[in-house]
């Protein structure tokens, strides 16, 4: 298992990636049932965490910087404008898994429809909404003054649908729901579906995942969340629900098997970032834990294991 600590850390962060906060009302009722993962970042807390940003410099997945790059060419100043930014990915009988991402904050809709208008960009409607197209191949919609919804034209009119009713919203989903109440108070945060969660393990574990007990394991993971902060350190916290209190021992003994074979081979800051992890199961669940000061994350970041992970 040459993944640990950090590749829950990553990977968490790269499937399918990004950043957010707390969900709003209009969020919610455009992210259809059918999600495979949500992740919020708030934008306001990462930007007071030096550790933080050298964090997103280091791993801000490509849709975000087509974002960012396509509402800079709109006028708008994601540092300064965005509160927080959500991402949903989510499953259509027809089109596969789709990506939206929802934008809330202080946007100055007057003037960025202004410079729209005098960039020549022509809006398409659909029903009582505005669909601009945006760099990169995306689309762009106000739900309301303080929240955008944009990815792929195809996925912006679904999510539009759902909120129309034409599809069940993330409000029928309690599964989902549910655990989105547990961890919604974090600078940045996630949920995935069982097959979600299939995917971050089975990455996570590398060579692990293919033991038989893993074989076994996987078909009873219900989901997961995490959390990351950044108010005293570096704060990861790994929660996967299972079917079952064997199943999360089972679960967590495979994990700890391979951190004792990584520390084996690890390097100095490698051994300095398994020994800020905890594994254990309570109940039916696995938890992960991570605690770094700033100055050892850093030097984390820098290292081997975290560009061979991170690419």
């Amino acid at each position: 298992m040459n993944r640990t600590v950090v590749a829950f850390i990553l990977l968490a962060l790269l499937v399918p990636a990004s950043w957010a906060a707390t969900l709003g009302t209009a969020a919610n009722g455009v992210i259809p049932s059918d999600v495979q993962q949500i992740i919020a970042v708030d934008y306001r807390r990462l930007a007071d965490s030096p550790t933080a940003l050298a964090l997103k410099a280091r791993v801000l997945p490509d849709n975000l910087k087509q974002f960012e790059k396509a509402l800079s060419n709109m006028g708008i100043d994601v540092e300064r404008d965005v509160d927080h930014l959500t991402f949903a990915s989510f499953r259509t009988t027809n089109t596969g898994v789709r990506i939206i991402g929802i934008a809330q904050g202080q946007f100055a809709r007057a003037k960025v429809l202004k410079r729209m208008r005098a960039q020549k960009i022509r809006p398409t409607k659909m029903r009582s909404s505005w669909l601009y197209p945006m760099s990169g191949g995306l689309t762009l919609t106000f739900l309301d003054d303080w929240t955008m919804l944009f990815g792929d034209n195809t996925a912006v009119k679904t999510a539009l649908e759902t909120r129309d009713g034409e599809a069940q919203s993330l409000n029928y989903n309690t599964r989902i729901t549910g655990l989105i109440e547990d961890v919604d108070s974090g600078a940045v945060w996630s949920v995935l579906d069982a097959q979600g969660t299939q995917h971050l393990m089975r990455s996570a574990l590398g060579d692990a995942s293919r033991l038989a007990d893993y074989d076994t394991v996987k078909k009873r993971l219900l989901g997961s969340t995490y959390t990351l902060t950044f108010d005293q350190g570096v704060k990861f916290d790994l929660d996967v629900l299972t079917s079952d209190s064997m199943t999360a021992a089972t679960l967590s003994s495979l994990v700890k098997a391979g951190m004792v074979f990584k520390k084996m081979n690890a390097s100095g800051v490698e051994k300095l970032a398994l020994d800020g992890v905890t594994v254990d199961s309570d109940s039916d669940k696995l938890r992960v834990h991570f605690r770094s000061d700033d100055k050892q994350f850093q030097s984390l970041l820098h290292s081997d294991l975290f560009t061979a992970i991170s690419r």
